[in-house]
């Protein structure tokens, strides 16, 4: 089957992460992202792409700080109101009925339903993609293992829309059997 140029991320399976940032007077945005990498492990840098119209992009510009939050399949349902556009400084974490909880290093909030969470510094931005040096790294003990513990996390992951990956596993290849 031919796609348009336009419909290549549909083959793209994508994890899907909540940034929350926090404005110029305090207020927590939320906002699902799946366009996103780790950019370089060391040192430890995280990217994604936020339209320049996003609250996101705003407080970002405007404070330097976000936090990544790595969240499961129970947060599909409320991907249509953490993708909303609220009022500027309308917490989104709220209308989700989420918690929001205190950083350990940066002024945004965590999610507190999330399993993992990174906490960034802006360090640069190339069009819309934003980068951003990662201060603190964690994850909920009962999540991981050698790695993250993807049969308990659910990570949920993106194609296109309203569809989403749920079901994943992990799987290690050792050198001999890729050779």
């Amino acid at each position: 089957m031919k796609l348009t140029i336009k419909e290549f991320d549909r083959l793209c399976v994508r994890p899907t992460v909540v940034i929350t940032t926090i404005s110029r007077n305090g207020i927590s945005n939320a906002a699902p992202f799946s366009y996103i990498s780790p950019v370089s492990s060391n040192p430890p840098k995280f990217g994604f792409a936020c339209s320049v119209k996003h609250d996101t992009w705003r407080n970002i510009m405007e404070n330097g700080e976000f936090v990544v939050n790595f969240v499961g399949e129970e947060f599909g349902p409320l991907m249509h109101i953490l993708e909303r556009d609220f009022p500027y400084e309308v917490s989104e974490i709220e209308k989700a009925n989420l918690t929001a909880e205190k950083s350990k290093v940066v002024r945004p909030p965590r999610i507190k339903e999330a399993y993992a969470w990174l906490e960034c510094r802006m360090e640069d931005h190339l069009g819309t993609w934003i980068v951003g040096q990662v201060l603190e790294a964690e994850v909920k003990n009962s999540y991981f293992k050698e790695v993250i513990d993807v049969k308990k996390a659910k990570p949920l992951n993106h194609i296109y829309g309203e569809y989403f990956v749920t079901e994943m596993k992990v799987r290690k290849f050792n050198r001999a059997q890729i050779s």
